[in-house]
């Protein structure tokens, strides 16, 4: 799967991309963990796997994350290529979520690493 270019990412769709509270935990836990696929958001956001597709084909469509496939696996990350503006404003929600005591700042930090592998 190829990488959405945001270079001409309008801030206008950034912060639509992120005023959905799933769609900002998400991309907390992107900024936290790197890599994750559905079934870690799963667990760690205690949603259904729908839900989750759902809010990662908004935030892939805009250019904020990007994704990679692995076998039947799909990795999503932060888009390594987003403008400098952009990353700047999603480290500056994470310090304020932080800073306020928001759980999603530090949700999945609790060092369990969750296998997506059936066996």
């Amino acid at each position: 799967m190829s990488d959405p270019q945001p270079d001409n990412l309008h801030p206008d769709t950034l912060l639509k991309a992120l005023a959905e509270p799933t769609r900002l935990r998400i991309v907390l836990l992107l900024l936290h963990n790197d890599e994750l696929c559905v079934c870690h958001l799963q667990q760690m956001l205690a949603l259904s796997q729908p839900k989750i597709s759902r809010h990662l084909k908004a935030l892939r469509d805009s250019g904020v994350v990007s994704d990679r496939r692995e076998g039947q696996w799909v990795h999503y990350r932060l888009n390594p290529a987003l403008p400098g503006w952009a990353q700047q404003v999603i480290n500056a929600l994470a310090a304020g979520a932080a800073a306020a005591g928001e759980p999603l700042a530090t949700l999945g930090d609790n060092g369990t690493i969750i296998s997506c592998q059936r066996g």
